[in-house]
């Protein structure tokens, strides 16, 4: 009988599963908690796409969310069907055991996927796979009842969360088609070498067809897809031909993959459509750039009645630099351009391509949020984008919509105010080459020996290029910009935000004791007359708040009501106590808090989320939370790799008041999205609960927990006078003037429901135990 194996495993579940279960049982609260407050998602409009039938993309999920389970587990397939477009398809490669069994598992070698090689350490072989040597260990060299009882899946890519590993055995066929997705994708890459070995793929795929729905059925073999016509129901399953790389060789012609499409026509003779590696579409270049324009093959290929699936989506690999580090801007290039849309996009994170397609895509006029939603607060402008605090960086946060645009303000030794991120300018500059031996230690600014802005004259910092950047080495930001755009003083920073017209301004003043009493340099006084020759302080159309992480520096702006005062804290705190609100209030309309004192991390996972928002709002004091980036590697695993994912979770799951972010262009495609802005969205982009991944790992293998973090103390916050501005400076400081606005060199301008993670995979067990 075809399933009788698996359902004799099945009843042999080990003593380890069982614990996982129990475990899992806990959260049945949970469960019904985030049911309550579910919010229905409506059917997709009928707006045209460029795909061949002008329906939607399909979401196609590589063995579940395998970008966070492992691949084909019954969480990464539950997770993959309740966290992405309702008609998402599963996709399972299809390997085969000793005793005729349809597993799923991409690699043909188990040990990439799976603890095998430990529990069998002897079992290593040596086969030919399609004309190479593939050394490892193989499906079917073991039965079901092996596989199962013994062998637990494990991530097989290191970026990824590794605490899940060993929680789940190997998937069946059946397991997958068991849960009932909408749609069901199977892959047969090995036909050639598992006939070689006296089994059919072609027979287990004819007998499944009639024993579970399967809507597609791929190959990168001809001989397999050509084997399997008259023997599939077209108007029920599509066969797919599955393209490797170029130079690959096709078992069945021996040609190389890139030539077979050269002839499209004979690929529509066995095949409706392909599955190609998104390179063929659009070639990302050595510099790691897109090409200018991408290849006809999508165009080509439905002129000839064929679909074109693309694949190769995973938000924690390095991609082109033309998507910021912000994966929705990938499936966007792909689904969303004015010339063609591929039909279906094959992915490791299902919930992101669903949120492209979903909320994002065909939303190019947009208008601005709905009144109310969290402020778009730029950090040295889109610094992800160019270098900080240039003219090409304010311009760039202008056109991604952002909501404030700021300047962190530093002083030249000669008293010219303008904008960089820190007095010190060897990270922001090209200072170390060109000023290295004016490098001093200020322990009132920072530990490190620096160049510093007050140390060189205005001229002498106008000799320097701006330096993009970025987070960690292998993290790079846009190269081909990295000395791009012009520094900004203050005044022409002013009145480029009032020529755009941006909703407002913020001025983030340091250091302003040190400068006044060591260097005489009057920041705040610098700061005031600008503002009031910019007749800021005479008008309420824009927005002005000024920022500091001393009160003193705050109490200078009291006199101008419209201003808002923002308090920055730079500590890391765990509560807000009354007392020390109290005192904030008496300088202070908003603070700045860092992500870290929002939601608490341990080990890249989120644990809890802390008060602190709550009891500063409670208090009328707003919050906004720095610094958001685009990287993966900066994100908790909860976020999916996703910046989406953590802009939801604090605009929608928190409610701050702003969000302060390097790319604010990421932020505006979230909070102007449809999918925001409407109570019936067709995809609901879900706020993590912080923890409650994290909870679905065993106590025994999570990391010890983390030391609470100190609450806000009174003497954090309260800060000496300012000393007087010291008159014994080595130079005379000039009034600054107030030059004309520089021609910019910027390049022609080219509802959330917090449906819990763990109710999602409490389900997923209880529909494998047959609850």
């Amino acid at each position: 009988m075809f399933c009788v194996p698996h359902i004799t495993c099945k009843m042999q579940v080990s003593y380890m599963h069982q614990k996982k279960m129990i475990r899992c049982l806990l959260f049945i609260s949970l469960l019904i908690h985030s049911t309550l407050g579910k919010k229905s998602v409506v059917a997709p409009p009928s707006q045209k796409w460029l795909t061949l039938n002008g329906k939607q993309p399909l979401v196609i999920a590589r063995g579940g969310f395998s970008g966070l389970f492992p691949e084909s587990s019954s969480f990464a397939n539950q997770m993959a069907v309740s966290l992405s477009l309702r008609d998402t398809a599963l996709f399972c490669n299809l390997q085969l055991t000793k005793d005729g069994i349809g597993i799923c598992l991409s690699d043909i070698r188990l040990d990439n996927s799976t603890n095998i090689a430990l529990v069998y350490p002897k079992g290593q072989k040596t086969y030919d796979v399609n004309g190479k040597e593939v050394h490892g260990w193989f499906a079917l060299d073991y039965t079901i009842d092996q596989l199962f009882n013994n062998v637990s899946l494990t991530q097989g890519i290191l970026s990824r969360p590794s605490l899940f590993d060993l929680q789940s055995p190997i998937s069946t066929i059946e397991d997958v088609t068991g849960i009932k997705p909408a749609q069901f994708w199977l892959n047969v890459q090995y036909d050639s070498f598992y006939n070689q070995h006296k089994h059919s793929p072609a027979s287990f795929v004819e007998k499944a067809l009639r024993l579970m729905g399967i809507n597609y059925v791929s190959s990168p073999e001809i001989g397999f897809l050509k084997s399997m016509n008259g023997k599939v129901n077209k108007a029920k399953t599509k066969l797919i031909f599955q393209v490797l790389t170029a130079d690959e060789i096709e078992p069945t012609t021996n040609k190389k993959y890139g030539s077979l499409l050269q002839d499209l026509a004979s690929i529509k003779s066995f095949a409706s459509g392909i599955l190609v590696p998104k390179e063929y579409i659009w070639p990302v270049q050595a510099n790691k750039y897109l090409g200018e324009t991408p290849t006809s093959l999508v165009s080509d290929a439905h002129k000839q009645g064929l679909e074109v699936y693309a694949s190769g989506f995973a938000n924690d690999l390095l991609g082109s630099y033309n998507y910021s580090y912000d994966p929705t801007n990938e499936y966007l290039q792909f689904v969303d351009n004015s010339e063609f849309s591929v039909d279906g996009v094959l992915t490791d994170f299902s919930p992101t391509a669903s949120e492209a397609i979903g909320c994002f895509a065909n939303n190019k006029n947009v208008s601005k949020p709905v009144k109310g939603k969290a402020l778009i607060i730029t950090k040295n402008g889109a610094s992800g984008i160019y270098p900080g605090c240039t003219d090409l960086a304010y311009q760039q946060a202008v056109d991604d919509g952002a909501d404030i645009i700021d300047c962190s303000v530093q002083m030249s030794k000669d008293g010219v105010a303008f904008c960089s991120d820190t007095a010190d300018l060897i990270g922001d500059t090209t200072a170390m080459t060109g000023f290295i031996s004016r490098s001093v230690t200020v322990p009132e600014i920072q530990s490190k020996a620096g160049v510093f802005s007050f140390d060189l004259t205005w001229s002498e910092i106008q000799t320097l290029k701006p330096q993009i950047a970025s987070v960690y080495q292998d993290f790079q930001r846009n190269p081909a910009y990295k000395n791009a755009g012009k520094f900004t003083t203050l005044p022409e920073f002013l009145e480029l935000t009032k020529a755009k017209a941006v909703s407002g301004v913020l001025i983030n003043i340091q250091n302003a004791a040190y400068l006044a009493s060591k260097k005489g340099l009057d920041i705040v006084g610098a700061v005031n007359t600008a503002l009031s020759n910019a007749t800021f302080d005479k008008q309420s159309t824009q927005q002005v708040l000024i920022q500091s992480d001393d009160t003193s520096v705050l109490s200078k702006f009291m006199n101008v009501p419209t201003y808002k005062r923002v308090l920055l804290i730079e500590e890391k705190i765990g509560d807000a106590p009354k007392q020390p609100m109290e005192e904030i209030k008496k300088f202070a309309d908003a603070v700045a808090i860092a992500r870290s004192s929002i939601i608490l991390m341990n080990d890249f996972f989120t644990t809890a989320m802390t008060n602190v928002v709550a009891e500063f709002q409670k208090a009328n004091i707003s919050v906004y939370v720095y610094v958001l980036r685009n990287e993966y590697i900066t994100l908790a695993f909860d976020y999916f790799s996703d910046p989406i994912m953590e802009i939801a979770t604090f605009v929608d799951g928190v409610g701050v008041d702003g969000i302060i972010t390097e790319y604010p262009g990421t932020a505006s495609k979230y909070i102007r999205s449809p999918c925001t802005n409407t109570d019936k969205p067709q995809y609901n982009i879900l706020p993590a609960q912080a923890g409650s991944l994290l909870s679905l790992v065993p106590p025994e293998v999570q990391p010890p927990a983390a030391a609470p973090l100190p609450p806000l103390e009174a003497s954090d916050v309260v800060d000496p006078p300012l000393p007087p501005v010291a008159k014994d400076t080595a130079a005379a400081i000039p009034a600054p003037a107030t030059p004309t606005v520089a021609p910019s060199s910027a390049p022609a301008n080219v509802a959330s429901v917090c449906l819990s993670v763990v109710s999602i995979v409490v389900l997923a067990l209880l529909f494998s135990m047959g609850y």
